[in-house]
């Protein structure tokens, strides 16, 4: 039994502790010997029967929303059998506590809180940020996702209602990756926000001013950094949903120093190159040749068009031939060396171009094998934009990564090139028929990536996080493409196998990472058996009385 201060938890205090309930399937010895008898109903229970009364629920809700309502609720009261819940069909549920839906209840966050989950850190702890993460009930914390609520989904800034997402990403650590989910902690770093309508919500709940100036913001999160090493020395810190000149002037000072990476650049950058390695398979094309036209040249291009880069040189590309493939515009037109907005890392991509030139023009003058969308705009793939790369590839290769509207949909890419397109989305499309043929789009998730580098990292304790660790990431994760998934154009494994995905992929990246003198732990003999070993169950202990 769960216990606090060296007290063993019994009674109502028992059965309000998530982590150490059971609710009904508290055995008739368990009640008589903590205080339970009365509290809970006669019948013993099993979690399978348990899980089948919360599936009842999930049915009978009207909407995801809802369901994400429920799922929160039941991760309070009892956190095995919400994992038990999430772990017996990932494809289902992820989309609940995850994207789309995790962008709803973002937006929703104050008006639906009911309980704190993680940490708020906010800009009047400077000085003493060690001394709360101190009161954090967990030491031994192995994972912090943390935020400021700066760019999260297509909602823009909103502040603390940011932490849905670091709270769902954890989860999915847990549901799609098997990490015990006591070594996680979502953080919310709370800088303020841009968003003046949420100063004036009288329910919003975080710091109602403006963010600060960059300066003060970086020694703010010089301090936090600071306090994560002394405090928790052998956490990987995963950044999310920053404002992505933030983001990217962040992980730039820090992923040389300590453990960490950023999930909307280096996860997206990694699960975009699994999906390109595998479409490449289908049409016999090497990386180095490929030409990549970005609609959108945030934080995300960036990274994707780095990892690119970087994977093109290793197969003998120079860096300025890598650099050169890559092709960038936003809603302010082309990327040139004439414009004054660029920032240092978008700079290498900058290109000659008409300042007018709009995504058609740039196509025809790049003439891309790849089209890449994360511009956040849905409908930005025109049917003429679509056909044009149908006219230039026998099989044009698109991600169009926005979510959660896409630039184009999977029916229209497959429509509009007569079923030659290879697709993946940054949301799940279903199945399209063409004719008798039926094609199925992949979803270009970070789900893909994460978790399982979380439970190699859990085992091993890498020191950094390298690009050369998510480059082969994404060869992990594109070798699990065999032939049948290919035939269907599939880019990605189905999402049905994520556990038994992740855990090959962790069993992967662990190996290269004791290769390339990554690890502080000894290699065991069987690396499989080792990480399978690490892996979170969830299932009630057995009875201790």
């Amino acid at each position: 039994m769960s216990q606090t201060h060296g007290e063993i938890l019994t009674g109502s205090a028992l059965l309000n502790d998530p982590n150490a309930n059971k609710g009904t399937a508290f055995s008739v010895a368990e009640r008589r010997a903590y205080g339970l008898e009365g509290l809970l109903p006669p019948q013993v229970e099993t979690i399978d029967r348990q899980l089948e009364r919360a599936l009842q629920h999930l049915d009978a809700e009207p909407n995801n929303l809802e369901r994400y309502i429920y799922l929160t609720g039941l991760n309070d009261r009892n956190e095995t059998l919400f994992y038990k819940v999430l772990m017996s069909d990932p494809a289902r549920f992820v989309p609940i506590v995850y994207a789309p839906t995790l962008g709803e209840a973002c937006r929703l966050f104050s008006h639906i809180y009911r309980r704190p989950r993680g940490m708020y850190i906010t800009l009047d702890m400077k000085g003493r940020i060690a001394e709360v993460l101190r009161n954090w009930p967990h030491k031994d914390v192995r994972f912090i996702c943390v935020t400021t609520g700066g760019r999260i989904l297509s909602l823009g800034d909103i502040g603390v209602n940011g932490m849905g997402i670091p709270i769902g990403k954890l989860q999915l650590y847990t549901a799609c990756g098997a990490v015990p989910p006591r070594v996680t902690m979502p953080i919310q770093l709370d800088i303020g926000t841009t968003n003046e309508s949420l100063w004036i919500d009288p329910l919003y709940l975080g710091l109602r001013r403006s963010p600060p100036p960059p300066a003060e913001l970086d020694a703010f999160v010089a301090e936090f950094i600071d306090a994560v090493q002394d405090v928790f020395p052998d956490c990987l810190i995963h950044f999310e949903d920053w404002k992505g000149t933030d983001a990217l002037r962040t992980l730039a000072r820090y992923k040389d120093r300590i453990l960490c990476y950023n999930d909307d650049i280096q996860g997206t950058a990694s699960v975009t190159l699994a999906g390109l390695m595998t479409a490449l398979r289908t049409t016999g094309g090497r990386l180095r040749d490929q030409r990549v036209v970005f609609l959108g040249a945030g934080a995300s291009a960036v990274g994707i068009a780095d990892l690119l880069v970087r994977a093109m040189q290793d197969e003998g590309a120079t860096l300025d031939e890598a650099r050169a493939a890559m092709t960038m515009l936003d809603k302010d037109g082309p990327i040139t060396p004439a414009r004054n907005d660029l920032t240092v890392e978008q700079r290498p991509y900058a290109r000659d171009a008409a300042p007018g030139d709009g995504l058609r023009e740039v196509i025809e003058r790049a003439r891309p094998t790849v089209l890449v969308g994360v511009s956040t705009a849905g409908g930005t793939f025109t049917e003429e934009v679509v056909r044009l790369m149908g006219d230039l590839n026998e099989r044009p290769i698109f991600f169009p990564l926005s979510i959660p509207h896409a630039e184009c949909t999977a029916d229209e890419a497959y429509r509009w090139t007569d079923g030659r397109a290879l697709y993946a989305g940054g949301v799940q499309f279903p199945p399209v028929a063409l004719g008798e043929r039926l094609f199925y789009p992949g979803q270009a998730n970070n789900f893909y990536i994460f978790p399982g580098l979380a439970l190699a990292s859990f085992g091993v304790k890498p020191t950094r996080v390298t690009d050369d660790v998510l480059i082969e990431a994404a060869r992990a994760l594109s070798d699990q493409i065999g032939p049948e998934g290919m035939a269907k154009g599939l880019l990605y494994p189905p999402q049905s196998d994520i556990m038994a995905i992740q855990i090959t992929s962790a069993c992967r990246l662990a190996a290269f990472m004791f290769d390339n003198g990554l690890a502080q732990v000894e290699r065991p003999a069987d690396i499989r058996a080792w990480i399978e070993s690490l892996t979170y169950s969830p299932d009630y202990p057995a009875p201790q009385v």
